[in-house]
């Protein structure tokens, strides 16, 4: 028979509209209303909304006045990242109780690997569990996670039973709980590729599965190859406790739309002089820019291009943007203005894994 294959077992934990509830655990008077952080200006935009104001439909990235709109009761509050900075190493102090590979991806959401754990537990969902009690404990604070066999899996999983809930995906579910989902859910799947995809017929991960790779790359080329793999269960990254920095950015948000290409210019040689500094002080250097360009509508739009050499310098990355910024003409006024590098130089090269084998239905295992 041969030993069965061991599958890693992933905890997505994601915290419950974070800031928000920050906000509101330390101040009990904003307690079951509906606030947002940030966006109370003109031209602000919500970082963050609590349940009580998702409700209405606040979302975070939405403008301000639009949030007003919807919930004309809605409080508005100051972001306070230090506090929130506190709060996220109370939180991430307990997950480095059960074991050191911690991946974290922003201050309220991080994966963990605890197929082998300092608590000598089994169970990742019972492991899950008693995380979640800790950072109520401690903190006051609602917590969601997602467990499962990957972080692709663990992630989308986390999603399903918010707030304060969590689920489980065991191996042998992993394949029919991926085909029964809306593509819509797939982590990594934006409102442009989902709309492309219903286009092409696809509206559930069993519509993905029936698709070859040849056509999947064909249509959305290097994501053609992940889609297939991981609607099959397989997402082979690993949690990594040091994240290697992506990319490197800064954008500007302007208190009046600029419809000028020369005034454009102006506020992007000071966004370059910034991502300069940025990349000096972490002694990198880039060959990808890219261009990002909000709307007065809040429609978003990027311009890149990839350089024979890696840049770093502000002359060089302003020569590379003004021809991303002539490409096209504007379709009208602009709100914000951002530069991007990616393609750094702290990046190894890839190793190309061949698709395993899909999982084992049979297999059970205790999660």
């Amino acid at each position: 028979m041969g030993t069965p294959p061991k599958f890693r077992k992933i905890i997505h934990v994601d915290m419950d509209a974070f800031y928000a509830s920050v906000e509101q655990l330390d101040n009990p008077e904003l307690r079951g209303k509906p606030i947002a952080v940030g966006g109370s200006s003109a031209r602000g935009v919500v970082s963050a909304a609590s349940y009580e104001a998702r409700k209405f439909g606040v979302r975070s990235a939405m403008s301000g006045a639009i949030a007003r709109k919807l919930c004309p009761e809605l409080i508005f509050v100051k972001t306070n990242f230090e506090r929130y900075k506190e709060v996220s190493k109370q939180i991430r102090k307990i997950f480095f109780e059960y074991t050191d590979l911690v991946e974290p991806l922003s201050l309220d959401e991080a994966y963990l690997d605890v197929t082998e754990n300092k608590k000598g537990n089994p169970s990742a969902t019972l492991i899950a569990k008693e995380i979640r009690q800790k950072i109520k404990e401690r903190t006051g604070l609602n917590a969601s996670a997602g467990i499962s066999v990957n972080k692709f899996v663990a992630k989308i999983a986390s999603d399903i039973n918010k707030p304060n809930g969590q689920k489980t995906i065991p191996p042998e579910e992993v394949e029919p709980f991926l085909e029964n989902l809306d593509v819509k859910k797939f982590y990594g799947v934006g409102k442009v590729t989902k709309e492309k995809m219903y286009r092409l017929g696809i509206y559930t991960g069993k519509d993905l599965k029936e698709k070859s790779i040849e056509f999947l790359e064909e249509n959305f080329g290097k994501s053609g190859s992940f889609y297939f793999n991981v609607v099959r269960g397989i997402h082979n990254s690993k949690v990594k406790p040091t994240r290697t920095q992506k990319s490197l950015a800064a954008e500007h948000t302007f208190s009046e739309n600029i419809s000028s290409e020369i005034f454009m210019l102006e506020r992007l040689e000071e966004i370059s002089a910034e991502v300069e500094s940025r990349l000096k002080n972490k002694k990198l250097a880039g060959k990808t820019v890219t261009l990002k360009i909000k709307y007065r509508d809040f429609t978003l739009q990027t311009r890149s291009k990839t350089l024979p050499l890696y840049i770093a310098s502000r002359e060089l990355i302003l020569e590379a943007v003004k021809e991303l910024l002539f490409q096209e003409k504007m379709k009208e006024s602009v709100r914000l203005l951002g530069i991007s590098i990616s393609n750094l130089n702290n990046e190894k090269p890839r190793k190309t894994e061949l698709p395993k084998a899909s999982i084992d239905v049979q297999l059970k295992l205790e999660f």
